[in-house]
């Protein structure tokens, strides 16, 4: 694998830097040096430099400048390492792990990296060293801080981080803004729930002046070579955000890494990250592309972490935390998983298979209802939930969802025979928490009951105990340190009951589905429940849902909470506002929306309103995923995956546009037959559903999306 490897290791004259916001191309200073890696197909280069009032890092990707010299840095309370920095050292390694995954867009990874580890010394003579792993589409970097003179200091306090990202003048932004800080119903924000806005240029303001929640999505312009192309894509993150560290996002224009807000978590916990040393920050990570496959297909976001410990047990817990505090590779090693182990001639992950010794549990996933989405509060009651549960049960489903004040309008006892009733119907519940605790004022329960660990023993062992498999919480602070912690440790105590969980009212997951297995997935975005409440989210929809393959759900998974099947937003399907979108598109939607427990909201009356051939396919739908392709879309216009399930594949789109959309798509990788689309009259107009046999010419089809509508080819 070393000789496929592109690594280089230079010193020569290269670009001066000015502040980072006014970056030029200036001669290098006698005294300054540069390092530069490649990535092992060479198109991807990093360089690192010391030339300038500040330590920078510039990315090129096949041939062009995608960031220009953006600043490297932080400061603690020990020392300020964001100006006067100088490299020391430097050394080489590579990355060459295989890993299985089942609740992403891919079942196995095989993650190939060169490294380039950069030591820098500041005025006073204090190190740090700066960690890049750079793969094919993939800039992944972090700092590495090191106990300083006689051994100290042990721990350290990251007060805030000069990281920055200088893109080419003309680049356009997708992006979603910040939220301030308790404000908003309840005062639950923020929460990630926030509109996102295309093709913005880069110099706008965000919309609450607190800048940008990652990911971070940038088309940048065209060059003259390629006046007639598209300029290429960047998406902007972080990942192996833990405990140990806080959540962070980007500033407004020009663009830095940027720490919580004073007031999150309502005003408890620092703004600060607080670190044990020698320790680690999280990895900021780039992905580019000439087009949106790279964006769209990559695994970066767990490529660069390790599990903390395996689903359902507290075994092999220090080997766990050995490897995840070393998920990069020392120079020249090759690791993967306990399950495989690869060589230079390693096959395809597709092919691979665990084998059965290996074997340790895993978590279960599948489909399922949610009477709250429409029917709300007043259905968190025993009758109502049992309809939910056979509603379940009749469709194949393998979960219920029982929201907010269950343990008032149900209690504790029937609930434990509402669970028994649901598993004689093959059917696991999952229940609503509030994780309050003080974060905020949303009155909902159960609440307290998450917040310390003595509640959360008592709770874990309680769900356990009545055959409980999920766990639905919501309503968090922020991201603060301090909520970084309460997630992993809701997270650590349900593992060992073997309870997983999904988070709502929340913030991004970095890298989670990875180190804590029994994660499923996060909402973090602004979800189905809002297409419920009002008229414009309806309207929206399109949009988000084309947008968010391309951002939200390119770096982690998705709970966007429901495939919703209504054709109004009521109990009876006939009062309130319609929904906007086709049913072609809700169902295609379950395809281009990424979670392994994923909500399909349908509603006991839509048994006898849907056509069967609908019901047929509404069964049939998988949630996990063992490849994902990019086929063609634009965000926040349309969208065109490819996902295959075993051996089978589904090619599923969605158009927000408001005229049909007529695109002719390579499909012959995909080996698929049949077309599910929408069904028009001559004046255009869509009047149900179609199942046909899909045209393929040299394995290219032409396929038509209705306005707000969509299609699954398979």
């Amino acid at each position: 694998m070393k000789k496929q490897m592109k690594l280089s290791l230079v010193r020569k004259a290269v670009m001066g830097v000015l502040p980072f916001y006014l970056f030029t191309f200036l001669p290098l200073t006698a005294s300054a040096r540069e390092d530069a890696i490649s990535s092992p197909d060479g198109k991807l280069v990093v360089k690192v430099s010391d030339d300038g009032p500040c330590a920078t890092y510039a990315v090129k990707y096949d041939g062009r400048q995608v960031l220009l010299p953006s600043p490297l840095g932080f400061k603690a309370d020990f020392g300020d390492f964001t100006q006067k920095l100088r490299i020391t050292t430097s050394r080489m390694g590579g990355a060459d792990r295989l890993y299985q995954m089942h609740q992403t867009k891919r079942s196995w990874m095989h993650y190939v990296a060169a490294q380039l580890f950069v030591s820098f010394k500041n005025a006073a003579g204090q190190k740090i060293t700066v960690e890049f792993s750079v793969s094919n589409n993939d800039v992944a970097f972090r700092y590495h801080i090191p106990r300083q003179k006689d051994d100290n200091p042990k721990s350290a306090v990251i007060q805030h981080e000069s990281t920055g990202f200088v893109l080419p003048d003309g680049t356009t932004t997708f992006l979603t803004p910040q939220s301030k800080a308790m404000v908003g119903w309840e005062r639950t924000k923020p929460s990630y729930e926030e509109e996102y806005k295309a093709d913005m240029p880069m110099t706008a303001r965000s919309q609450y002046g607190e800048g940008y929640t990652f990911p971070c999505l940038f088309k940048l312009p065209a060059t003259k070579s390629q006046a007639t192309e598209p300029g290429g894509w960047v998406l902007i993150s972080e990942t192996g955000v833990s405990s140990q560290y806080c959540g962070s996002h980007l500033s407004d224009y020009p663009y830095t890494i940027a720490f919580p807000m004073a007031g999150e978590n309502n005003g408890i916990g620092t703004t600060t990250a607080g670190i044990a040393l020698p320790g680690k920050t999280p990895w900021r990570t780039i992905t580019v592309g000439n087009t949106l496959a790279p964006i769209v297909e990559t695994t970066i976001a767990y490529d660069v972490v390790a599990p903390r410990y395996s689903f359902g047990t507290m075994e092999n817990l220090e080997e766990f935390q050995e490897s995840a505090d070393c998920a990069a590779c020392a120079p020249g090693d090759t690791k993967s998983d306990s399950v495989a182990q690869p060589s230079a001639l390693t096959p395809q992950p597709s092919s691979l298979t665990p084998q059965p010794s290996s074997i340790t549990p895993q978590p279960s996933y599948g489909r399922y209802t949610w009477s709250w989405l429409i029917w709300q509060d007043n259905s968190i009651n025993y009758d109502d939930q049992v309809k939910f549960i056979d509603l379940a049960s009749e469709m194949g489903y393998e979960f219920c969802l029982v929201d907010n004040w269950w343990d008032q309008n149900i209690g504790r006892e029937r609930m434990a025979e509402l669970s028994k009733y649901a598993q004689s119907k093959g059917v696991s519940l999952m229940l609503w928490y509030n994780s309050n605790g003080f974060e905020n004022d949303a009155p909902q329960t159960p609440r307290d009951c998450l917040n310390t660990s003595m509640a959360r023993e008592r709770e874990m062992a309680w769900l356990q105990s009545i055959g409980v498999k999920g766990i639905k919480v919501d309503f968090f602070g922020g991201d603060k340190q301090e909520t970084m912690k309460l997630y992993e440790d809701i997270l650590f105590d349900a593992n060992r009951y073997g309870i997983q969980c999904i988070f709502h009212g929340c913030t991004l997951p970095r890298g989670w589905e990875r180190m804590y297995p029994n994660f499923v997935a996060s909402e973090a975005v602004l979800a189905s429940e809002n297409v419920y409440f009002n008229e414009g989210a309806a309207v929206r929809q399109p949009f988000d849902l084309t947008m968010h393959p391309f951002c939200r759900n390119a770096v982690a998974t998705m709970d966007w909470g429901g495939v919703i099947m209504n054709k109004y937003m009521s109990k009876d399907n006939k009062t309130r506002h319609t929904r906007k979108t086709t049913d072609a598109f809700e169902i295609a939607s379950a395809f281009t929306n990424q979670t392994a427990i994923q909500c399909i909201a349908m509603q006991p009356n839509n048994l006898q309103e849907l056509p069967q051939a609908e019901l047929d396919f509404l069964k049939a739908i998988p949630t996990t995923w063992d490849e994902t392709r990019y086929v063609d879309g634009y965000p926040g216009k349309y969208v065109v995956l490819a996902r295959r399930h075993g051996d089978q594949w589904y090619v599923a789109g969605l158009n927000a546009l408001k005229e049909p959309l007529t695109l002719t798509l390579d499909l012959d990788d995909f080996d698929v037959t049949r077309q599910f689309c929408d069904q028009v009259d001559k004046k255009g107009a869509v009047t149900g559903i179609a199942i046909s046999p899909l045209k393929l010419k040299k394995g290219k089809a032409k396929i038509t999306m209705q306005p707000n509508g969509g299609f699954v080819a398979y």
